[in-house]
């Protein structure tokens, strides 16, 4: 085997019983997660999503070339300058790009072309997906790599509390413009970070999630 390795650690081991009440317990934390559109506009230290940020970068990644970069967004110009270009798009999407099949499937979620929490909620986290290194060499599997941060990151806001929104107005391309980034970088999701606002709700389609199982498959014992 080539190249230098180091001893594994960070793995305890544990009872099945503690294990199994670990994860009921983290299983129920997550269960509660739900996608939400309105923000309070209360402040979320930076602190915090430095170190939810620095979770996602810990997410297993082809090759282990880490391609994704995250830019963090506070700015009210720069959110009211995502939020002008955002719905611009989804103007366009709303107006007869989107199939009314499409429509069909958001019309319970009762979305539209107006997009307030860009502004509203403290924290943008404009995620890029990186399709080759800074002296060019390719990246492999990035779509999967970014995905698995992402959910990382969601992950690690949910569990202090954070309400987000995975927004993907299609193009993005405006977000590489707006935040600077490389023409090698491709927008994967707008994440919307921040406190619920009083009074939030959510489509009652929301809270039905399929049985286990609808989503899995055991083959063996």
């Amino acid at each position: 085997m080539s190249g230098e390795h180091l001893p594994l650690t960070g793995y305890a081991s544990m009872p099945e019983s503690e294990m199994a009440e670990r994860l009921e317990a983290f299983r129920a934390l997550m269960a509660a997660r739900r996608t939400i559109r309105d923000f309070a506009d209360t402040p979320v230290p930076r602190e915090i999503i430095e170190t939810a940020i620095r979770t996602a970068g810990t997410a297993p990644s082809g090759a282990n070339q880490q391609p994704w970069h995250f830019v963090a967004i506070s700015d009210p110009a720069t959110k009211r300058a995502i939020r002008e270009a955002a719905e611009a798009e989804e103007r366009e999407f709303y107006g007869g790009r989107a199939s009314d099949e499409w429509l069909d499937a958001l019309a319970p979620l009762g979305t539209d072309a107006s997009k307030p929490f860009l502004e509203t909620a403290p924290w943008l986290i404009a995620v890029f997906a990186q399709r080759t290194g800074e002296a060019g060499e390719k990246h492999y599997y990035v779509n999967e790599s970014v995905g698995l941060a992402t959910g990382m990151l969601i992950t690690a806001l949910h569990s202090v509390g954070l309400g987000t929104l995975t927004h993907t107005p299609a193009p993005m391309n405006f977000l590489r413009d707006i935040c600077g980034r490389p023409t090698r970088e491709k927008p994967f999701v707008l994440l919307v970070v921040g406190y619920p606002a009083e009074g939030c709700t959510v489509p009652s389609k929301a809270l039905q999630k399929k049985e286990l199982g609808e989503i899995a498959t055991f083959m063996g014992s």
